[in-house]
């Protein structure tokens, strides 16, 4: 894909003048910790110290998995279809706690087993849910790339539309599954140390989803090596989808938030595909789940929010967004050394 090879690396002079945007203010240097490297790291994606996340939005992808039929949940696939339509229509999780914050929310049809009948619903399917990972492949190779392209040319859009920041999000049915089996690869670790209760399994219905991983990667031998083999084989259309939407924030120079395990999924396979990609993220919270961490150091982040959280939606990464307009009100409205009496601290070597 062309747009991914036109990646370059976001503005060092930008993050520098950030930074001393931040040393100027009347306070202990770096005292607001993670929240500075973040400003830092947004005026270095934008290319401009004055930042501007005022217009922002939450896109949530949504596709269904066929190891569902391996008994790895706890409800139906039909969920994913009505959970869809919910947050297109503005009655899910992630809008009741976008509208807080003064986020915008899409939802976008990536691969849905079934058609939905809804208006506000972006009609995007690559076919009606993966298949099996547990017996072979999940996507044929056009089917991965379209669902790649499909996240990519969403950024794009939202670009157009002057969105500063896009926040990912995901709704499938059986998806904790998928990106058990993607981190067991990535991260080299037995299945076991990363297959978590993913909507709340119950011992039983834990044992099913772990032998299901572990036959879908007996099955497929996925590369690891290979970002692009161990997605076509063990991912969803939702999670390319997203992988894709790393890729095109890098492309487009747009802020991505990354949310909970299956967000940090696809943006590790986004870095392995383009380590540049690393630079123009940023990670909202460590999941629940056991494979979260792993993936996340796989893409040099550092999550602000440690709540154990686990709901998806893009919920988690909403949540970043007030943490940054508070960062922002710091640092464009606090008094300057310059201005006061006080003196100004200087960095212990």
């Amino acid at each position: 894909m062309d747009r991914i090879k036109a990646i370059v690396p976001t503005d060092k002079g930008a993050y520098a003048r950030a930074k001393a945007r931040w040393d100027s203010i009347a306070k202990p240097l770096g005292s607001f910790g993670l929240l500075e490297e973040a400003v830092c790291r947004l005026a270095a994606v934008t290319g401009s110290e004055d930042i501007d996340i005022s217009k922002r939005c939450a896109a949530v992808m949504c596709a269904d998995h066929g190891v569902v039929a391996e008994g790895v949940t706890q409800c139906g696939s039909e969920v994913t279809a009505e959970c869809a339509a919910a947050i297109a229509e503005g009655r899910s999780n992630i809008n009741a706690v976008a509208e807080r914050f003064g986020i915008d929310v899409v939802a976008v049809d990536v691969g849905i087993g079934r058609d939905v009948r809804c208006d506000r619903l972006i009609d995007r399917k690559v076919a009606c849910g993966t298949a099996d990972i547990a017996r072979g492949a999940a996507m044929t190779s056009e089917q991965a790339e379209r669902a790649l392209t499909v996240g990519m040319d969403i950024i794009g859009e939202l670009k157009a539309k002057g969105y500063g920041l896009i926040i990912t999000g995901e709704m499938g049915i059986g998806n904790t599954t998928s990106v058990s089996a993607i981190a067991s690869v990535l991260l080299g670790l037995p299945p076991e140390r990363v297959t978590g209760r993913g909507a709340g399994l119950s011992s039983e219905g834990l044992s099913r989803k772990l032998k299901a991983v572990q036959r879908a990667i007996a099955v497929n031998r996925p590369d690891p090596r290979d970002p692009y083999d161990v997605l076509r084989k063990l991912g969803g259309f939702e999670i390319a989808a997203m992988t894709g939407m790393f890729l095109g924030g890098a492309y487009y120079r747009v802020p991505v938030v990354i949310d909970g395990v299956i967000s940090a999924a696809a943006a590790a396979l986004a870095c392995m595909t383009e380590p540049l990609c690393g630079e123009y993220m940023l990670a909202s919270h460590i999941s629940h789940e056991p494979a979260s961490e792993g993936l996340l150091r796989i893409c040099g982040q550092r999550a602000v929010i440690d709540a154990e959280l686990r709901l998806g939606e893009g919920t988690g990464g909403a949540l970043l967004v007030p943490l940054l307009d508070g960062a922002l009100a710091l640092y464009n409205n606090s008094h300057r050394f310059a201005e006061t009496a006080i003196e100004r601290y200087v960095e212990l070597k």
